[in-house]
């Protein structure tokens, strides 16, 4: 098991595409669960939770490079380490 004050404090914005300037690579060694507007979502692309909005995919619709489209949804969010 994993040691609890080895993990990086969680940022107020983070992505999961290596290319954005919001994705850390440290946070992602360990697993992370998001919470918005009380319901558990695993298919959360991006998230911040100081402005209250989480990007999912739209569907199966991807764009010409294969990525998934993202739709925001506002709300209340919470990120965690799962345990």
């Amino acid at each position: 098991m994993t040691d609890t004050t080895a993990r990086p404090e969680l940022p107020d914005h983070l992505s999961i595409d290596p290319k954005s300037p919001h994705f850390v690579r440290e946070v992602f060694d360990h697993d992370i669960g998001i919470r918005f507007n009380g319901t558990e979502r695993v298919d959360v692309e991006e998230y911040c939770v100081s402005e209250g909005w989480v990007k999912v995919p739209a569907g199966k619709t991807v764009d010409r490079k294969g990525k998934p489209l993202l739709i925001k949804l506002k709300g209340k969010v919470e990120a965690y380490y799962k345990d």
